[in-house]
Parts: C-alpha cells; structure tokens; sequence
C-alpha cells in the first residue's frame, strides 16, 4: 500500500495548482492549499472546502511559511504575461523570494520539493524542439524578464539548496497547458481564442499566426507532475513536461472556430516583444525516466476547454 503524505501546494487555488489538489486528494494525501488568490480563485477549489483532508490558507509566497509537511509543490506564481507583466517586480520576488522561503521550509522539516519552472527559461530559443541540456537564449531587460529570469533564478536555488544542504528536488519546466479553470482573462492563446469565439467577437492574432506552440491538456501535465514528484530521490531533472505535438497560431484559431462555430473573423495585430517564434518540448527524458507522455490530443482537450468556458461564460 502506498504511503500518504501531508503535501502542500502552493498556487494550488490556481489553474494548474487545483487539479494538483485534486488528484492528490483522490490519491488519499492531506492538502494544504496556500494561495494568495491574485491570480487563483476560490471557485477553482470550492468543491474541496468540504474535504476533512483538505485545508485552504491564504498566504503569500514572498514571506515565510511554518507549517508541518512532507512534500511540497512550488506552484505559486502568475503564468500569463497580462499578469506577470502587472507588477513585475512583485513577480520577480514571487519566482525569488518565494523559492528561498519554500525552500527554507523543505530544508527545515526535510520534505521533498517540487518546483513549477517553465520552457520561458529556453526564451526565444535557437534550437528546435528544446531538450533539458539547451541553456536557453533569454533577454534579460524586456517586459517578460521578471518571469522569464525569475524561474531561471528559481532553478538556480533550488540546485544550490540540493548541493549545499542536500535536499531532495525536483525541477519540472512547463510547456503550454491549457484546460478547464484557466483564467478567462489571462490573455493566453488558447482562453483567447475560445472566449473569443464563444462571444462572436474577432480572433486576434499576433504576427503573421505561424509562431508555434505545443498544448498540453491539463490532466497529462498533472500526471507528469506526480509521475516526477513519486520518482527516485535522485532524479532532480530539469524534466521538459509537455505536449511535443505542434501547432501554428492560425491553425489551433481554425480549430477553435470549428468546434466553437460562429461568424468570429481573424485579425491580425503587430507581435509583442520578446514572444518566441517557435515551443516544442523535446521529452525523450520525461519518457525515459518516467515513462509519462501525453495521451489527450488537442481535438479533446479543446471540447473540454470550450465546454467550461461555455458554462463559465452563461453564468
């Protein structure tokens, strides 16, 4: 019988972070949500609040946390450029601060730790797709530092904390993940087009819509995560999770408006700085090591998405 542990999640009133919930819940664990809810939200994590296994405190990452746990996922920071790029600096401390005092906690009551890094660390990168070993090609000074050298720093402490007080990590970089419960306004292309589409107004895309992206459904992203957090203590990675299957912006709009339906019309507006032309995962590692890939493809992850935004929208 598999052992329970008292976990806590960070973000975890968040997209990512309440599935997390979510599944640890089913897997018998104890869960301490900590969330300061500028990006989560409490509809996200309303069904638990009745769970004797489940405990919601509102905490921000950027100071000190005492509590009691074995395990912990550092999920607590904004993911989307309209809110990252709300308050930079408070971003930069969130990715910062918040690794150091969680990590300060893991190194206290000796608990494993898992933190949420990104592909933003690969930045606009020059190899194609991105394996782990690929140091990435970031602009230090643009509007997107404050998460992209964030995380990059984040990475950097929690590497240090392993080989100077021999922690036992786990540093996963998330490629695109979308699903039920992103935020309706995060300005993320996939809650974009959909929501778009779903009120009849234009499409917008940036550039000429042949950048590209690879989309993971939110429960394949969940199931890596897990999948990495239960693996040998000495596999720390960085692991790439993530969808390997790659789409143009013009052709996940045209995706969208098949399933939406609908007279919405795309337009074309000039491409933000710094946004990378090209995002694929390279996840030789991720299927090596965790024998984890994804299974939901983008047709079915996008009926599902459209089906929440739906009702989200009606409400």
């Amino acid at each position: 019988m598999r052992q329970t542990h008292k976990v806590l999640v960070t973000g975890g009133a968040g997209f990512l972070g309440s599935h997390l919930c979510d599944r640890l819940l089913e897997r018998g664990e104890d869960v301490l949500c900590v969330d300061n809810f500028f990006t989560g939200s409490k509809r996200n994590i309303e069904h638990l609040l009745g769970n004797s296994r489940f405990e919601l405190m509102r905490h921000d990452v950027t100071f000190p946390l005492y509590v009691e746990v074995e395990r912990i996922f550092n999920l607590a920071c904004p993911a989307s450029p309209v809110h990252y790029q709300f308050d930079p600096v408070q971003t930069t401390k969130t990715s910062v601060h918040g690794a150091i005092n969680v990590l300060g906690l893991a190194k206290r009551v000796r608990a494993r730790v898992l933190q949420a890094s990104t592909s933003e660390v690969y930045g606009d990168p020059e190899i194609h797709p991105q394996p782990e070993s690929y140091w990435g090609r970031v602009n230090p000074i643009g509007v997107r530092s404050c998460y992209d050298e964030g995380k990059r720093c984040a990475e950097t402490l929690f590497f240090d904390y392993h080989r100077q007080h021999a922690l036992e990590i786990k540093v996963m970089r998330i490629f695109n993940t979308y699903g039920p419960r992103m935020h309706p306004q995060d300005g993320r292309v996939v809650s974009n087009f959909i929501v778009q589409a779903l009120r009849g107004e234009d499409i917008t895309i940036y550039g000429d819509g042949q950048q590209t992206r690879s989309f993971c459904y939110v429960d394949d992203l969940i199931d890596g995560m897990l999948r990495f957090m239960d693996s040998p203590a000495d596999f720390t990675g960085p692991v790439n999770i993530g969808n390997p299957s790659e789409f143009t912006m013009l052709e996940l709009a045209e995706k969208v408006l098949r399933l939406v339906g609908g007279a919405s019309k795309l337009v074309y507006l000039p491409l933000p700085s710094d946004d990378p032309k090209q995002r694929q995962p390279e996840i030789a590692l991720a299927k090596s090591q965790l024998g984890w890939q994804p299974k939901v493809c983008l047709h079915d992850g996008l009926k599902e998405t459209i089906s929440y935004f739906r009702k989200l929208l009606s409400e």
